[in-house]
């Protein structure tokens, strides 16, 4: 294995850094709009920088060689990126309450919403035991 320049590393390091961190922004201005075309685009995007990114470092995390400013900013990057998907997840069940209340799902045969049995019907209305 061949040793690299400590600022060669900080260099290779960089890059992959600031096009997650790009990607992070565009991906939460897309979020702030609410463009799911630009969410996916930019969601792909991340994805892909993420993992030039993580293998980046772990190469240089073996030799004992990532820089502090560096490996601060990645998990400044990771926190993002946790804050983004913790409001995305938050997003998505509150959507879903609204979804199960404006569109109900079928009676499941097992207790209604008032606590009572439900019981569905056969037949001219008769109940079935």
């Amino acid at each position: 294995m061949t040793a690299i320049a400590p600022s060669t590393l900080g260099t290779e390091l960089e890059q992959p850094l600031l096009a997650v961190e790009a990607a992070l922004n565009q991906l939460g201005d897309a979020l702030a709009r609410r463009d799911a075309t630009a969410i996916e685009q930019h969601a792909a995007e991340l994805h892909q920088h993420l993992a030039r990114a993580v293998q980046n470092f772990s190469e240089a995390a073996r030799t004992g060689s990532v820089p502090s400013a560096l490996r601060n900013r990645l998990v400044r990057a990771g926190g993002l990126l946790a804050a983004q998907r913790e409001a995305l997840a938050r997003g998505n069940a509150s959507l879903d309450r609204a979804l199960d209340v404006l569109i109900p799902s079928e009676p499941t045969g097992l207790y209604g919403a008032g606590g009572k049995a439900e019981r569905r019907s056969v037949g001219g209305g008769s109940y079935q035991a």
